[in-house]
Order: structure tokens, then sequence, then C-alpha cells
């Protein structure tokens, strides 16, 4: 009784840190509109330099696509707990996935913030390198996804989906377990590159990373499929 109480308090925690990264990004938005600029940095090109300005209540876009992505992985949990027979297992998992997700969505509204009050047209004369910053980040997150996909269940909504993976049981568990153990050595790799890496060769190496993952990772289930 105490852990099912103690796992229902843990996980009102993580949906209301869910909830609250949810719409900080609109919240601070909406509450930055009276200080920003008129015109700020609407795009920058692979050069760092801005290609395109645009008015300040531009800002507002990505700070929504934020919070419609929180409403996506919302539902996909409810729809793990609702439909699936181990949903509260796979809600916690999704949950989880949805608040690194939103870390990341949250510190790009953040560094837009920055650029947009400090006018920056040049991100190669900022002390901060954005390429740095989001893939450090998104390193960060592979690392944590890859440490819950194996306590994944299979269920038709969430996980590493493919034809192969979701033929029987063993298949899925092997899946997730491989799909993690790749997303956590490729998640380190990422951090490391972006210790020593700036820039576009940055984006590129972290991307290079991602592409030989999913080569190795649909190679490796095909032949678990084969197999099992």
């Amino acid at each position: 009784m105490d852990k099912q109480f103690t796992g229902r308090s843990v996980m009102k925690v993580k949906k209301t840190v869910f909830y609250g990264l949810m719409f900080l990004p609109l919240i601070s938005a909406l509450i930055a509109l009276q200080f920003l600029p008129e015109q700020i940095p609407a795009h920058y090109g692979l050069n760092n330099q801005v290609t395109r300005w645009g008015s300040k209540y531009s800002s507002l876009i990505v700070r929504i696509v934020t919070a419609m992505v929180g409403c996506f992985f919302q539902g996909i949990a409810k729809g793990d707990a609702k439909h699936e027979e181990n949903g509260n297992n796979n809600e916690n998992v999704c949950i989880v996935a949805g608040i690194v997700t939103l870390i990341i969505f949250n510190t790009m509204t953040g560094y837009a913030l920055y650029t947009s009050f400090n006018k920056i047209e040049n991100l190669s004369s900022d002390k901060f390198d954005v390429n740095q910053l989001l893939f450090g980040i998104l390193g960060i997150a592979m690392i944590i996804i890859g440490n819950i996909m194996p306590k994944l269940r299979m269920n038709a909504v969430t996980g590493l989906k493919t034809k192969w993976s979701m033929k029987n049981e063993a298949t899925w568990k092997k899946r997730q377990r491989f799909g993690g153990i790749s997303y956590i050595i490729g998640g380190i790799a990422i951090v490391v590159i972006c210790f020593f890496v700036q820039g576009i060769y940055c984006f590129l190496s972290a991307l290079g990373v991602i592409a030989i993952l999913l080569v190795i990772d649909v190679f490796y289930i095909y032949k678990i499929a084969q197999i099992c």
C-alpha cells in the first residue's frame, strides 16, 4: 500500500514538472513581449548569420509549438494508461520522455529570448555556441531515454516500433534493450563531440552519430526477427 502511494506521489510530481515545462515558454514569452524590440532575429543560416528578421510576436510561435508537443506526449501517455494492459508502466515512461523533450524545447526558447533581447546578428561572435548547447542537451536526453526504454512493455503506441520488433514479445524486449544501449552510447558520443567541436561541424557530427545508430538498430532488429 505504501509503495503504491509513493508511486502515485512520484507520478504526481512528474506530471507537475511536465505541465510546468509545457507552459513555461509561452508564459515567459508573453511577459517578455513588452520588453522585446519590435524586430527580432527570426532565422539564422548555416553560417550563423541572421537571414530573416521578424516581429517580436513571431516569438510566440515556437512557444505554442512547445505546448502542442506537450499535448502530444500527454495524449500518448493517457492512451497507454487507458488502452494498454500495462498502461501504468508505459505512461510513466511517456511522461519522463516528455519531460526530457520539453527541457530541450525550453532551452531552445530560452536561447531564442537571449538572442532576441541582444539582437545578435552573428551567432559565431556570441560566447554561447547554439549547436553545442542543443546537441549537448540532446545527448543527455538520449542517455536518459536509453535508460528507460528497456522498461517499456509491448504496446502499439510507444517505444521503438518496427514490423520486426512487433513480431512477438521476445523481439520487442530485445529491440528495446538494444535500442536503450545504443541511445546511451550515442548520447555519450554526442556529449563528447559537443565538448570539442563547434558550429556546423558539431551539427554534422551529431547527425552522423544519429544516422549510424539508426542503421545499426534497423539491421540488428531485422536479424533478431529472423532468429525469433
